[in-house]
């Protein structure tokens, strides 16, 4: 048997579906091989996300050829994955997480902190441009969109001082060398479920169901609180939005911020992992409060 692995075409999305291609192999005894899928999200990418329908534009084209079963399962980002999925869906697995941290890449080595006044800075993300105006409200945030590579390039060709990315997304393609600084999650707020993998299914697919043994519970366990969060808020794209959990033990740790009118709240929560979806509902609650 082998199973067909449903994923974008780029290097990143590509880099991610083979640590779980590796999986497969290593764990399940099984052989696999991709299906490339081209998403609108890859498409359009002369808008910033939260015009053209927020993130759910690179999972689309994707949950089609899980339906017409030409692939037994699709590889995710997390972050990418909206909070809502169609009833005949499900996250078989989360089999990884890596550096759920955002970092700065700048080229010339100057330190994020050190950036001169009125600093140019790279990012299509809301959630980010809010929280670099929060540390920096004297930054131009400059709205830039491609893969890991073109966003890296636009720093010279568009004369930025720097740029934010994922440092999972730099980590995983061994790029860390050029990130600049790590910002930690209670002063910069992660996109929900940063870093993590996710496998997607069709329910009924029989076949698909064998990758729900690749799932980590301890990852799982972190992205259903930060989600949890995000699905009370129902935000998405179109919301600056942010949340970060982690383990202590058998407890879990919570952070979250939001924009509410023109002001962006942050709190956390801490409590048993067993009610972290009761806690993600909490804080949102506490928050908009």
């Amino acid at each position: 048997m082998s199973l067909i692995i449903a994923t974008r075409k780029s290097k990143l999305a590509q880099v991610q579906t083979e640590i779980v291609t590796d999986m497969i192999k290593d764990k399940l005894g099984l052989e696999s091989e991709k299906l490339f899928v081209v998403t609108e999200g890859d498409k359009r990418l002369d808008v910033t996300l939260d015009k053209i329908g927020g993130k759910g534009l690179f999972v689309k084209e994707i949950e089609i050829a899980l339906m017409r079963r030409e692939a037994h399962g699709a590889v995710h980002s997390m972050k990418d994955v909206p909070f809502f999925l169609e009833h005949c869906f499900e996250l078989a697995a989360m089999p990884a997480r890596e550096d759920a941290r955002d970092a700065f890449v700048s080229m010339n080595g100057v330190s994020f902190f050190d950036l001169p006044k009125k600093a140019r800075v790279g990012t299509s993300s809301l959630r980010r441009s809010v929280e670099l105006k929060l540390l920096r409200p004297d930054l131009e945030i400059v709205p830039i969109r491609g893969n890991v590579q073109t966003r890296i390039d636009k720093i010279e060709k568009e004369n930025l001082d720097g740029i934010i990315l994922a440092a999972a997304g730099l980590k995983r393609m061994d790029m860390e060398s050029i990130i600049t600084n790590y910002f930690e999650p209670k002063d910069f707020v992660p996109a929900v479920g940063q870093g993590a993998l996710g496998i997607e299914i069709l329910k009924d697919n029989e076949e698909g169901q064998i990758l729900k043994r690749l799932d980590n519970m301890e990852v799982r366990h972190c992205v259903e609180a930060e989600r949890s969060f995000m699905r009370a808020l129902n935000g998405g794209c179109h919301s600056p939005i942010g949340a970060y959990a982690e383990l202590r033990g058998q407890d879990i740790y919570l952070i979250g911020m939001y924009q509410l009118e023109d002001k962006i709240v942050k709190k956390d929560i801490f409590g048993n992992r067993e009610d972290r979806i009761k806690l993600g509902e909490v804080l949102a609650e506490k928050l908009v409060k």
